[in-house]
């Protein structure tokens, strides 16, 4: 079973960057798609960026312009740039392989929590 452990979060003021990376325990270049997810203080997981293994990527409407989602396989390893941090952005930050819109491949990893002061 492949482990995901996210790194990279921190506190950071409105309108600063942070780069998220995922770290898996085995490969991932076989992955079609791989995302990044975030949840807020009572709100439901919500799946913010994804990218298949040929590279096109998706983004929700709330970080499209902002964020950026890349792969590098041979390290294993996703990341998300995230540029203009609003407040609203605070979440604990989690990568995940989603199969559909409510499913993943993967086990949780413990996340990466990213607070953003306005």
């Amino acid at each position: 079973q492949v482990q995901l452990v996210e790194s990279g979060g921190g506190l950071v003021q409105a309108g600063g960057s942070l780069r998220l990376s995922c770290a898996a325990s085995g490969n991932i270049f076989s992955i079609n798609a791989m995302g990044w997810y975030r949840q807020a203080p009572g709100k439901q997981r919500e799946l913010v960026a994804d990218i298949t293994s040929g590279g096109i990527t998706n983004y929700a409407d709330s970080v499209k312009g902002r964020f950026t989602i890349s792969r590098d396989n041979a390290k294993n390893t996703v990341y998300l740039q995230m540029n203009s941090l609003k407040p609203e952005d605070t979440a604990v930050y989690y990568c995940n392989a989603p199969l559909s819109r409510s499913l993943v491949l993967f086990s949780w990893g413990q996340g990466t929590q990213v607070t953003v002061s306005s």
